[in-house]
């Protein structure tokens, strides 16, 4: 049995990405002239096209929840520059490096994926792996005076609001 898709959903598969594509064309061409919208538009048609057979299932997402979070990141980013050179640059001897585990608490891949790249993208922190079985993430901090409450904030600074973006719950495996 075919699934009846509009004609819209034929030509913009995947709306979002299209949007991307083409304000990515726009802003490395630094012009908005005439020819280069046209390529955009274009572009922003094609590319999402060539990708859908790649793309399984697009996950729902709230948006609001979504941007939220990227400024969340995005300050901690900027803070954690500061903390990271202050520290670099001073004694090190005042460095105090550790691993510690952060448990999940979804198997959600989006989740604990995404996770895994904003604890990463942070500096001062490095992702070294995911394991499955244990369900937790390997983390190596530059410095922690306190591994315990550096696994509490990463939880509730970016891991609680990845679950509600991706409306995940516990055992969650999509």
């Amino acid at each position: 049995m075919k699934k009846n898709i509009s004609f819209l959903d034929r030509c913009l598969p995947h709306p979002f990405v299209s949007l991307v594509v083409a304000v990515s064309w726009l802003m490395l061409g630094h012009s908005f002239d005439p020819f280069d919208i046209f390529c955009a538009v274009l572009l922003g048609l094609i590319i999402p096209k060539l990708i859908q057979p790649f793309i399984v299932r697009t996950p729902n997402i709230h948006w609001a929840l979504a941007f939220k979070l990227f400024f969340v990141v995005l300050w901690d980013i900027i803070l954690s520059n500061i903390r990271v050179a202050k520290q670099v640059l001073g004694p090190t001897k005042n460095l105090k490096p550790k691993w510690y585990r952060v448990p999940l608490d979804t198997d959600h891949e989006h989740v604990n994926t995404l996770l895994a790249m904003i604890i990463t993208t942070t500096p001062g922190t490095v992702t070294a792996g995911i394991d499955q079985e244990r369900g937790d993430i390997l983390v190596h901090s530059l410095s922690s005076d306190d591994p315990e409450a550096e696994v509490q904030e990463i939880k509730s600074r970016y891991e609680m609001p990845l679950i509600a973006i991706f409306n995940a719950t516990q055992g969650d495996d999509q």
